[in-house]
């Protein structure tokens, strides 16, 4: 059995973790958890950075570690420029056609409903890459919505 290198979830120091999407995937051994800007990150180099305008995952990035960045879009935004060495990781992209069921009234993005919440994300990308999904929603408000609107033929 394939051992998957933990995901790492680089989260803002101001994300409102009442909101948060990844409450309860703190103590999973699969998942590693950094403070920005506080905490040094360990080597990505083995690692691709899920974001939005990059080439779609595919079955090359299958034994790499998933990198997240957890924060409003303005954070991520400025939180993803400052990362160090940004040439050490590949960039990826969920299918365009994902649709968000966490609501948003955020202006400043430009596409609400294509950004992803973070778990949904995870989610999405762990069913692409042939890992187990199993209870990563389990604590996720939106799941049955988020499910109907894009998984409803993989159920």
């Amino acid at each position: 059995m394939f051992l998957f290198p933990p995901t790492i979830i680089l989260r803002h120091r101001k994300e409102n973790l009442k909101k948060c999407s990844l409450r309860g995937l703190e103590k999973c051994p699969d998942f590693r958890f950094f403070t920005y800007p506080k905490d040094h990150l360990p080597d990505l180099s083995n690692y691709f950075l899920l974001t939005i305008d990059a080439p779609s995952l595919s079955e090359v990035d299958k034994n790499l570690g998933l990198f997240l960045i957890d924060g409003t879009w303005s954070y991520a935004e400025r939180m993803q420029r400052q990362l160090p060495l940004p040439h050490l990781f590949q960039k990826r992209s969920l299918p365009s056609h994902l649709r968000t069921a966490y609501p948003r009234r955020q202006e400043d993005c430009s596409n609400p409903s294509r950004g992803l919440a973070s778990i949904e994300a995870i989610y999405a990308a762990y069913l692409l890459l042939g890992r187990s999904a199993k209870g990563l929603l389990s604590n996720y408000y939106w799941k049955e919505e988020f499910l109907k609107k894009n998984f409803t033929t993989m159920q």
